[in-house]
């Protein structure tokens, strides 16, 4: 009988030993790392609020946000128009986006419209809006369950 000492594994015959890998795999970590990265980019500008408005359901895609202060037009149930917090007449909705916009027809305005309210009211806003030379406008609904 014989005891051999030296070293085990598969090529016990020539001389090399058997190692464990100890290297840790970091690409599912990074996949993972970027997929919340990029649900947290397309979850912040639903996060912004203003006046509280009962949204319509909506299968739209998210929009990105690429200024970092989008302009919110509300209007409520009743059919009053708020830019922002601030309630405002409709013929005077264009001189304050234009003096909050500094002339700045590229900024992104989103307009929240109460389900509830005459789809005509919403169009009449955003014809007023788009009319003023405003081509970034969207309409903000809530993700369908």
């Amino acid at each position: 009988m014989g005891m051999s000492t030296g070293g085990g594994g598969y090529n016990k015959g020539r001389g090399q030993n058997y190692r464990p890998m100890a290297e840790i795999n970091v690409t599912p970590m990074v996949d993972v790392m970027l997929v919340l990265l990029i649900i947290f980019m397309v979850a912040a500008p639903l996060l912004t609020q203003g006046v509280p408005i009962d949204l319509p359901d909506s299968k739209a895609k998210a929009i990105s946000d690429e200024d970092n202060k989008p302009l919110e037009v509300s209007i409520s149930k009743d059919g009053r128009i708020f830019v922002g917090e601030t309630e405002v007449d409709e013929d005077r909705i264009v001189t304050i986006l234009t003096s909050m916009t500094e002339n700045n027809p590229d900024r992104r305005i989103y307009i929240r419209g109460d389900k509830g309210i005459d789809y005509g009211k919403v169009m009449s806003v955003l014809g007023t809006i788009n009319g003023a030379g405003f081509n970034k406008v969207a309409l903000i609904s809530e993700a369908a369950p």
